[in-house]
C-alpha cells in the first residue's frame, strides 16, 4: 500500500483529490464531520421532497465530463443529465426574460428587448469563448504557485481584460439595463461585483449561453454520489460524523490528525474544509495567514436559503428563476461595500420538479429560494422570517400566483448555519471572491509555506469558487502532492 493521505472534509474538492491521489496508488482516508459527505452540496428529503442544500446549478458540462475521463468513466456511468430548456428566466418588475437553450433564441430575446443587440451579444459571446479555451485549458490548470503561470502568449495579448472590469465590457456594448444585468449576473459565481471583477472573466458568460444550464437527474446531489462511488471503487475510505480537531505536526511536517480525541497517522494531510478554519486546527505558529489577513480578504456572499415543500404544482416559473425586481447595484453595495441586511433583495428560486419528478411528491413541487447577503451578518430567526416574507409576497406579485397558503413545510438555512455545520469563516457562502488581487497565485496556497506534507483544497485557494473550479482544485492539489513525494 501507497503513503497514507487523510483528507479533511468530503465536498466536491476533497472528492476530487481523493480520487485522483487513490489512483496513484495513495492510501487516502476521508474524514467528515457531518452525517453524509458532500459538504456544501448535501442533500435534505423530507417527507418525499429533495433538496440541493447548496449548489444547484449544473455549468461547464466539460470539466465535470474531464474529471470522470481521467478514471475511464462518463457522467453518464452514474448520472443522466438534460439540458434545460429554457435555461432560467429572469423576473424584472415589467417584463421577463427568458433564456434559452440556443444562442439563436438568446439573441432572438436579446433583439425583443434591444433592437440591434443580437449582433454584438454573437461577438460578446465569441470573445468570451476564447477566454474560456484559455482560462479552463490552460491558466485554471496552473498550481498558482508564481506569477508567471499567467505570463503566457494568450495572456499577453488579453492584458488589457485583467484591468478592465466585466460592467466596463458590457455595458459598452449594451445599453438597456436589463440586458446588462443579465450579462453582468454570471460573474457573481465567482463572489465579486461584476464592477471588480476582470472583464476577462466573459468566460462565464460563454459557460451560460454557449454551454448552457443542465440538471443531473435526481439534483446536484447525485454528481456527489457518483464522485463517493468512484472514490470508493479506487479503494478511498470515508468516515462520516468524524470531526478533525487538530493536526499534528513534528518536526515542520504534518504527521496526521486527531478525530474523536484519537490520533490518526499520515503522511500526508489535506484539508478541504475551510482554509480558515483549517489553519486553526494548526497550533499558532504553524500558521500561515493573520486573522488580520483573513479580515482585509473580499469574501464571496453568504446566504440565506429557504427549502419549501409545496402541495401543488406552481406556474409562471421554470427550473432555475432569478428576481431582479429590484436594484442589482444598491443591493450588490449592500453585500461589499456597506455589508447590512438588503433593503430590497434580489433573490433565486430553484424548482427542480418542474422538470425531474423525482424531486416531489406527484401533484407537489420542491421549491429552494436564495438571497444573497453579507457574509458576518446578525442571524436570527426573526430576520430569517421577515426576509422570507418579502421574497414571497414578490414572488406571487411577479408570477401571478397565490402559494402562501399551499406551504407544507419551510426549512431555513443562514450564516449561522454556514459556521456550525461547515466551520465557514464568517459565514460564507462561496469563498472567496475572484477579483484581480485574489486571482492565481494571490490566492491562499494549496501548499503549506510553514509545515511540509500539509496541502488545502477547494474555494479559498486555487482556482476559486464554484463547482467546476473545485473540482480542478482537487486534480491540481493531489499533483503536487505527488510531486512533492518524489522529491
Amino acid at each position: 500500500m501507497g503513503k497514507r493521505v487523510i483528507i479533511i472534509g468530503s465536498g466536491f474538492a476533497s472528492l476530487s483529490a481523493s480520487c485522483y491521489l487513490a489512483k496513484q496508488g495513495y492510501d487516502v482516508s476521508i474524514y467528515e464531520k457531518n452525517k453524509t459527505v458532500g459538504g456544501r452540496a448535501r442533500q435534505f428529503v423530507r417527507d418525499g421532497f429533495t433538496f440541493d442544500m447548496g449548489p444547484s446549478w449544473y455549468w461547464m458540462p466539460d470539466i465535470f465530463q474531464s474529471f470522470f475521463n481521467d478514471f475511464g468513466k462518463k457522467t453518464s456511468d452514474y448520472y443522466q443529465l438534460d439540458k434545460l430548456d429554457p435555461a432560467y428566466n429572469i423576473f424584472f418588475s415589467d417584463d421577463v426574460i427568458t433564456i434559452g437553450d440556443s444562442m439563436d433564441k438568446i439573441c432572438e430575446e436579446f433583439e425583443r428587448i434591444e433592437k440591434g443587440s443580437a449582433e454584438p451579444l454573437r461577438k460578446f459571446i465569441k470573445k468570451a469563448q476564447d477566454n474560456y479555451e484559455i482560462a479552463i485549458h490552460k491558466i485554471v490548470l496552473r498550481p498558482g504557485l508564481s506569477p508567471l503561470e499567467l505570463v503566457s502568449k494568450d495572456t499577453i495579448v488579453r492584458l488589457d481584460q485583467f484591468f478592465k472590469s466585466i460592467s466596463d465590457e458590457v455595458r459598452k456594448r449594451f445599453k438597456n439595463p436589463k440586458l446588462i444585468s443579465t450579462l453582468e449576473f454570471p460573474v457573481l459565481f465567482l463572489g465579486a461585483k461584476p464592477n471588480k471583477t476582470p472583464s476577462f472573466y466573459s468566460f462565464m458568460n460563454f459557460a451560460d449561453f454557449g454551454l448552457g444550464t443542465w440538471h443531473p437527474k435526481g439534483g446536484m446531489y447525485q454528481v456527489i454520489r457518483a464522485m463517493e462511488l468512484l472514490a470508493l471503487e479506487l479503494g478511498v475510505k470515508i468516515y462520516t460524523d468524524q470531526a478533525v480537531t487538530k493536526i499534528e505536526v513534528a518536526q515542520g511536517k504534518a504527521t496526521g490528525v486527531k478525530v474523536n480525541g484519537n490520533t490518526i497517522k499520515a503522511d500526508v494531510v489535506l484539508s478541504g474544509a475551510d482554509y480558515h478554519h483549517s489553519e486553526t486546527l494548526l497550533d499558532p505558529k504553524f500558521r500561515q495567514y493573520s486573522e488580520a489577513y483573513w479580515d482585509k480578504k473580499t469574501f464571496a456572499p453568504s446566504s440565506l436559503l429557504f427549502y419549501v415543500g409545496f402541495d401543488k404544482k406552481l406556474k409562471n416559473v421554470s427550473h432555475h428563476n432569478l428576481f431582479f425586481d429590484t436594484s442589482f447595484e444598491q443591493h450588490a453595495k449592500e453585500i461589499y461595500d456597506d455589508p447590512k441586511w438588503p433593503e430590497a433583495p434580489l433573490f433565486y428560486a430553484n424548482f427542480p420538479s418542474l422538470t425531474d419528478s423525482s424531486m416531489a411528491p406527484e401533484g407537489c413541487e420542491t421549491g429552494f429560494f436564495l438571497i444573497p447577503i453579507a457574509p458576518d451578518l446578525e442571524d436570527t430567526q426573526q430576520l430569517r422570517n421577515k426576509y422570507f416574507d418579502i421574497i414571497l409576497d414578490r414572488f406571487q406579485k411577479l408570477t401571478d400566483q397565490k402559494v402562501e397558503k399551499s406551504i407544507l413545510f419551510k426549512e431555513d438555512f443562514c450564516v449561522n448555519d454556514f459556521i456550525d455545520q461547515y466551520n465557514s469563516y464568517k459565514g460564507n457562502a462561496y469563498g472567496m471572491a475572484n477579483t484581480l488581487l485574489q486571482t492565481a497565485f494571490l490566492r491562499p496556497k494549496l501548499h503549506s509555506k510553514k509545515v511540509g506534507n500539509l496541502f488545502f483544497t477547494g474555494q479559498l485557494t486555487v482556482p476559486g469558487p464554484g463547482v467546476p473550479p473545485a473540482l480542478i482544485s482537487g486534480k491540481l492539489v493531489s499533483e503536487l502532492i505527488v510531486k512533492h513525494q518524489k522529491t
